[in-house]
């Protein structure tokens, strides 16, 4: 009986420990815009928020250069759910990217403009979400797209 109490005990105490502990709610959001040069290497280092990646992949998979982030800036801002909002000039897209093993990974590519790439971008956040000028433009994003006015 005495062991059976014991084995109770050890059971428990495991099933409580596996539970995740979760701290809600939590605002990740970046204040402003960082804009950062792509360095020799095609990192992108942000020193106020000690992060940095590898811009190389981003630069090829949206102007089709693999030299193509030579000399060019990075604008990045993180939004409130923790998600990192990504372009530059030239770019059609808004990339999306959440962390995960060590990187960054794409969780959406949100189309701006279907025709040129788009001159000086520049982001702003606009809780909850963050919003994209340019052109005289804005547009307010968030993780999973372009949120139209009057709609959440």
């Amino acid at each position: 009986m005495r062991a059976l109490r014991f084995f109770v005990f050890i059971s428990l105490l495991a099933f409580c420990s596996c539970s995740s502990l979760i701290l809600k709610p939590a605002d990740f959001a970046w204040p402003v815009e960082s804009v950062q040069q792509v360095n020799d290497s095609g990192m992108v280092v942000i020193p106020r928020y000690s992060f940095s990646f590898n811009a190389k992949p981003l630069f090829t998979h949206e102007l089709k250069d693999s030299l193509a982030y030579r000399g060019k800036e990075v604008r990045v801002i993180r939004g409130s759910q923790g998600c990192y909002f990504m372009i530059a000039n030239g770019f059609k897209n808004v990339y999306v990217f959440n962390a995960g093993n060590g990187g960054l990974k794409l969780e959406k590519k949100i189309e701006i403009s279907d025709t040129t790439g788009i001159q000086n971008p520049a982001f702003n956040q606009r809780p909850p979400y963050v919003q994209l000028n340019y052109n005289g433009k804005n547009v307010n994003l968030n993780k999973d797209g372009i949120v139209e006015e009057g709609k959440k």
